[in-house]
């Protein structure tokens, strides 16, 4: 008997996951197996059915208490599953619910000039961390796709591709398994209709040439890691001539000092124990200079202090967030005589308040006594 599907275990998650943890999951993995980044892989097509169908059942409340009681066969009746018998059209409309129209034309089964690749493309961008603070204007390099001239998109050196032999031009076959039928991508063309006899030398048969172009991007400041950018007009173009938009997925390194928190910083200030017994006057760095902070006498390590407002600027919003100053107490690793002795002579002074651990462990050592006793 097949083991049944774990539907958290698809999309790798644990069961006590929230929506957006569910949606966030979906994301990754709906674009690593995408069809059209996973051109004619039938395991990859396969996956990114179940993951749809993870997906349609855990992202509905309802659903996802009934299949958590009771597993798919709870579900039967109630709509809840139908990853194997989905249409690409289907699958098409759940992606775009999350990801609304930017990869919109990917799903379309069946081949045309005009749907033989997605018009929005993705890419990425790298940058430093005051890149991201700041803004900067980035120069980028892509690649996008446009219809091969020489065959005029069929990918046919003749111009005149045949109507595929194995599903009549559908660009899917068809199969009943009992009362039940089932679609899938044509294997023989690809989903794309036609067969292609004499493939084009300039686009070996795929219809489409691809081009290596740079533009220059203004990175708004306040960006951060993981956010997305739409740079209008500059992705793949169809025959018509429509030109799709080129999203720009940002990735961020990582500051020697400062750490991002949203619209957030914090930085670690390293205090010697004097200074923290003493209390001190000290000048931390910010992100435009310096301020001062006065460290009161006795602080304890790892307390916070907060600078408000001089953290990021929001990238939609302008509001600045906080630098959050976090206390590290170092100790010398190395004493001298002369220091011990001060030390010694310091501690000494004190008197009891030096040894509080003898006050806190009589009670203690008194009990372990009694019970010897008898």
């Amino acid at each position: 008997m097949a083991t049944e599907v774990d539907y958290y275990e698809v999309l790798e998650l644990s069961r006590g996951c929230d929506g957006s943890q569910i949606k966030k999951a979906y994301r990754r993995l709906a674009l690593k197996y995408h069809p059209d980044r996973n051109k004619g892989d039938k395991e990859a097509e396969e996956k990114f059915k179940l993951i749809n169908e993870a997906y349609q059942v855990l992202s509905d409340e309802n659903k996802r208490s009934i299949y958590d009681r009771y597993g798919k066969a709870g579900l039967e009746g109630h709509g809840g599953f139908g990853g194997a018998g989905m249409s690409m059209d289907d699958l098409g409309a759940i992606f775009e619910s999350v990801f609304g129209s930017a990869f919109g034309g990917g799903f379309n089964s069946r081949g045309s000039n005009e749907d033989r690749y997605p018009l929005d493309i993705e890419s990425e961008v790298s940058l430093k961390f005051s890149e991201a603070v700041f803004g900067v204007k980035k120069d980028i390099t892509y690649s996008y796709k446009k219809v091969c001239e020489v065959c005029d998109g069929t990918g046919d050196k003749d111009k005149n591709p045949r109507v595929c032999s194995e599903c009549g031009g559908k660009g899917e076959v068809y199969y009943r398994q009992g009362f039940m039928t089932f679609a899938q991508t044509c294997q023989r063309c690809g989903g794309e209709g036609v067969e292609v006899a004499n493939p084009c030398n300039e686009c070996r048969g795929e219809g489409y040439i691809e081009v290596t172009e740079k533009t220059t991007v203004d990175i708004p400041a306040g960006i951060d890691h993981g956010n997305r950018m739409r740079v209008s007009g500059k992705g793949n173009i169809s025959k018509s001539g429509r030109r799709g938009d080129l999203y720009l997925l940002v990735l961020t390194e990582d500051d020697e000092h400062f750490i991002r928190d949203g619209d957030n910083i914090y930085i670690e200030l390293p205090l010697f124990f004097t200074q923290a017994i003493l209390g001190a006057e000290v000048e931390v760095p910010t992100l435009k200079g310096s301020k001062s902070v006065n460290i009161p006498q006795g602080v304890k390590d790892k307390e916070q202090f907060i600078l408000k407002g001089e953290g990021i600027a929001n990238v939609h919003s302008g509001r600045k967030g906080d630098l959050i100053v976090q206390v590290r107490i170092v100790y010398p690793t190395k004493l001298n005589s002369e220091q011990k002795e001060a030390l010694i002579k310091l501690a000494e002074s004190f008197g009891v308040e030096s040894k509080p651990h003898e006050s806190k462990f009589e009670g203690v050592l008194n009990r372990v006594k009694n019970w010897f006793k008898g």
